[in-house]
């Protein structure tokens, strides 16, 4: 809980000094002061937190107008500050090195707010739609596999868990609704598969304390995380003036960015994890410029152009068949997402050609795409240089006759990267000539990690395609089974 101390007897004698005023103003003027008068904070710097060790992290708050502020820990810390004009102040904390010890964090203004059973650790962003919103117990009618096994193990006091409630405003709130909670069967069931799962692997190979902040909302499309003034300059979004009745409803551009992910300003963080896209699958020509704009801004956000950014590419799922919209291929927002993490730095990619199903939009194989995320992590930010991060990704087609030969490299290692299909049926490939009508392709993988793909009917290929459809099952990977992301070597 946190702990609120009222010094009445200071406010006492400072507004109502003996016989000064009469009496019945006095109280009037005391519970004023108590109501409007004490020391605010945004609900993430409160009581179990997680802050991000070895750093230099702002922690800001309110109080009167012109008011000296005093921050003081139990590491060390001693600062003074006064609130400006409007009642603000912020401050920057240097943190110590990751430990289990629990700590303590004093602010003294009006009042005086205790926070208790800190943490210093590691501390990482989650976002995006339902498949990152999905919770340890399922979503709907979809499962997550190994719920029961992950609850009963949850218990870890050093693992601890915010979940940001949704929100949509018109305008840049300050704060949100939620509160840090240590990992426990109750925690987990309502929390993030993704992110629980992601925070437990980090824990058990880095052993320090972890900080997940899950701030997700399904259904949604990334316009709505983005900030009005980013989204200027996309002549076809319409920025709305109303704020719908029904907060369901509150999705529309920039309203989820407002509500949701300014609160937290720049809340230090070790980086993000992104997963969504499934929503803006009906419109993917924009997607790629969008996730430029949506990780350049956030980063603007949080004053660090250098926070990793980690996203999950959307998983196989029959659209066609259980939408009754035309049909667009999905394979197009996947292509949007594989392309900006070679183009934006400090990205990257976690392919889930493997883990889909066709007739649930919410794959229940959420511990693989945990891993894959941790193990970009481990490698970029922990310096593992042992753990296989990245999948194969294609590098140049070449053709000989009616055979054409793909070779697969790697775009954090100059190296190649030798692609098998685990003793699988090498399907998933069609070709075409330039006639630009695909046939399903015959495919052979060489010894050199290369594959030789051909149809009797294309007798000068052009273009070949893995995966490029909604729904497939990936069958391509590299030795530490990463999957090979869905390509085409066209653009048509």
């Amino acid at each position: 809980m946190l702990k609120t101390y009222e010094n009445k007897h200071f406010i006492w004698n400072q507004l109502c000094p003996k016989q000064a005023v009469p009496w019945i103003l006095c109280m009037y003027l005391l519970q004023a002061v108590s109501v409007y008068g004490q020391v605010e904070l945004p609900s993430f710097f409160a009581d179990n937190m997680v802050l991000q060790q070895s750093d230099s992290v702002p922690i800001w708050g309110t109080d009167i107008p012109n008011t000296d502020i005093q921050i003081t820990t139990n590491w060390d810390v001693n600062l003074f500050t006064k609130t400006d004009t409007e009642g603000n102040w912020k401050v920057k904390l240097n943190t110590p090195k990751a430990s289990f010890e629990t700590y303590q964090l004093q602010i003294s203004g009006t009042t005086t707010v205790t926070l208790e059973n800190i943490l210093i650790g590691e501390v990482w962003f989650c976002s995006g739609q339902s498949n990152m919103e999905m919770p340890m117990k399922g979503l709907g009618k979809s499962p997550v596999n190994g719920s029961a096994e992950f609850i009963k193990d949850a218990e870890n006091k050093f693992i601890r868990l915010f979940n940001t409630e949704r929100a949509g405003s018109l305008n840049p709130e300050k704060n949100v609704v939620g509160s840090w909670k240590a990992a426990d069967s109750t925690s987990v069931y309502n929390f993030s598969a993704i992110g629980y799962l992601f925070g437990k692997k980090l824990f058990n190979k880095l052993n320090v304390p972890i900080g997940i902040i899950e701030s997700a909302w399904g259904g949604t499309r990334i316009e709505a995380w983005i900030p009005k003034d980013s989204l200027t300059a996309y002549g076809d979004v319409v920025i709305s003036t109303n704020l719908a009745k029904d907060p369901n409803q509150r999705k529309k551009p920039t309203q989820i960015f407002n509500g949701m992910i300014h609160p937290f300003q720049d809340f230090t963080i070790k980086g993000f994890l992104w997963y969504q896209g499934e929503t803006n699958r009906t419109n993917p020509e924009p997607y790629k410029s969008y996730l430029h704009t949506l990780v350049n801004t956030w980063r603007t956000q949080w004053s660090n152009t250098e926070l990793p950014f980690y996203i999950v590419q959307i998983a196989p799922y029959a659209y066609e068949q259980y939408r009754k919209t035309p049909a667009i291929n999905a394979a197009l927002i996947r292509e949007a997402q594989l392309q900006a993490s070679f183009e934006i730095p400090n990205s990257g990619l976690v392919v889930t050609s493997d883990v889909g199903h066709c007739s649930d939009i919410h794959p229940p194989d959420k511990e693989p795409i945990a891993e894959r995320l941790s193990f970009w992590a481990l490698a970029k930010q922990y310096n593992y240089t042992d753990i296989v991060y990245s999948s194969p990704v294609l590098q140049e087609m070449e053709v000989e006759k009616n055979i054409a030969t793909l070779s697969f490299g790697n775009k954090e290692r100059n190296s190649m990267v030798p692609v098998s299909s685990f003793g699988e049926q090498l399907n998933g490939f069609t070709i075409a000539g330039k006639d630009r009508i695909f046939y399903p392709a015959v495919g052979k993988i060489n010894e050199n990690g290369t594959i030789s793909v051909s149809n009797e009917k294309v007798a000068a290929p052009v273009s070949v395609r893995y995966g490029f459809e909604d729904c497939f099952e990936g069958i391509l990977f590299n030795s530490a089974k990463l999957p090979v992301s869905p390509f085409r070597t066209d653009t048509w």
